[in-house]
């Protein structure tokens, strides 16, 4: 197969959350399991720090890898989803996987990818841990999917694991309640390895520190710390917290490498040069100003929501998607009513119909009209704007995909 046949597969062949939801969320690690043997278990090859959370996982796995790249080191990076390319989840120092890569352990793994119906986020774990143990990484920044415990991801053997936050997303995987979302995502405490938690709250507190204590792992908050507040090339208020996450990390990083506080500074400033993350209050233009966010849950959009309040504009102009199984009635409620909104699908299987969107927004009295897709909405909202107006991107991921 070439490599957008290969492509083509990956995200066609097999289920995958992003594309169709429930689906594709598989409630074991047996085929991970499966898979990783079958690769004769390339995750044991290479150091590693886990990265779960609600929110702030992408921004704080970047900024770990900018600061060990900084530090000298050659390190894996693993995230997802991604905006633009698909190799964009996996990278060494900033340079994405080769074609040629992706397209040969396809094609040498293909027959057992079908005979084991793996989902396609399972195969990509699988590519991620080979690539990094080929290529012989220092040290890989794994980023959870989903939840924690049943992630595909959660069968390596981390120098530490890190949790950034507790939020209500996910709620018909990961429960509905704040303590059972810390339960899930605190599945990537492992014996007698560190975590780091940076927020916490009175529910989710007690369920951290009780696992932590059944592994013997040593716990750490971030939030009650005082560490430096260093500049960051990622804008956006909520990065403070992961700045707080990040430093606290490498405070309790028990290893071999060696990390200064330089190191921490420059890799936390620079870590949009060195990582190419994008989609975190990316401002797009100045006149009119553009701002796009891949927040896309009640505890992020709050963030984001409480943030455009402090900018200055004549009129803001909101251009708004989101999926399917998102929490309109948690959601909506946190857009301000004095915007003109432009209602629209994001291109995808679980993108939610721009009228089903717009109806449930104006019982929350946001108003606006229906765009046949989200380019169609960004250009009308650029020509009913003026220089002092503001245009926010935003709701989900796909959205700001699909402008950047």
């Amino acid at each position: 197969m070439t490599y957008k046949e290969t492509i083509n597969w990956l995200f066609n062949q097999l289920p995958m959350f992003q594309n169709v939801g429930a689906s594709a969320y598989k409630k074991d690690l047996t085929n991970t399991l499966l898979l990783v043997n079958h690769l004769e278990n390339p995750q044991h090859n290479f150091k590693s720090i886990h990265v779960a959370g609600t929110n702030g996982k992408g921004s704080t796995s970047s900024m770990i890898a900018s600061v060990l790249m900084e530090a000298g080191y050659k390190v894996g990076l693993y995230t997802s989803p991604h905006l633009k390319d698909f190799r964009e989840r996996i990278t060494i120092n900033g340079k994405q996987i080769s074609r040629e890569y992706v397209k040969k352990f396809v094609s040498n793994n293909k027959t057992f990818f079908e005979s084991t119906q793996l989902s396609f986020f399972e195969m990509t774990v699988g590519l991620a841990f080979q690539y990094f143990s080929d290529k012989k990484v220092d040290i890989a920044i794994i980023e959870v999917g989903m939840g924690g415990r049943l992630d595909s991801t959660n069968v390596i053997s981390p120098l530490l694991s890190i949790i950034t936050n507790i939020g209500k997303d996910h709620t018909q995987f990961l429960g509905d309640t704040l303590e059972k979302i810390a339960f899930e995502k605190a599945g990537i405490i492992k014996p007698n390895i560190p975590v780091v938690i940076g927020e916490y709250t009175s529910e989710t507190k007690p369920v951290f520190l009780e696992i932590a204590q059944k592994n013997n792992s040593e716990i750490h908050f971030a939030q009650d710390k005082k560490h430096p507040d260093y500049p960051c090339g990622l804008l956006g208020d909520y990065q403070i917290k992961n700045k707080k996450t990040v430093i606290e990390a490498f405070r309790n990083l028990k290893s071999d490498l060696i990390v200064t506080e330089e190191n921490i500074k420059n890799g936390i400033l620079n870590v949009v040069s060195n990582t190419n993350l994008q989609g975190r209050w990316q401002i797009l233009n100045e006149k009119p100003k553009v701002i796009c966010d891949t927040a896309h849950n009640a505890h992020g959009l709050e963030i984001v929501m409480n943030q455009l309040k402090k900018e200055k504009f004549n009129q803001l102009h909101i251009v708004l998607g989101v999926v399917n199984d998102k929490d309109l009635d948690s959601v909506l409620p946190l857009f301000p009513k004095n915007a003109k909104y432009y209602f629209c699908k994001p291109k995808i299987q679980r993108g939610l119909d721009a009228k089903i969107l717009k109806a449930n927004a104006s019982e929350f009295e946001l108003k606006g009209n229906i765009f046949k897709s989200v380019s169609i909405a960004y250009k009308s909202a650029l020509k009913n704007c003026t220089e002092k107006d503001l245009i926010y991107i935003g709701g989900s991921t796909f959205v700001v995909a699909e402008i950047i």
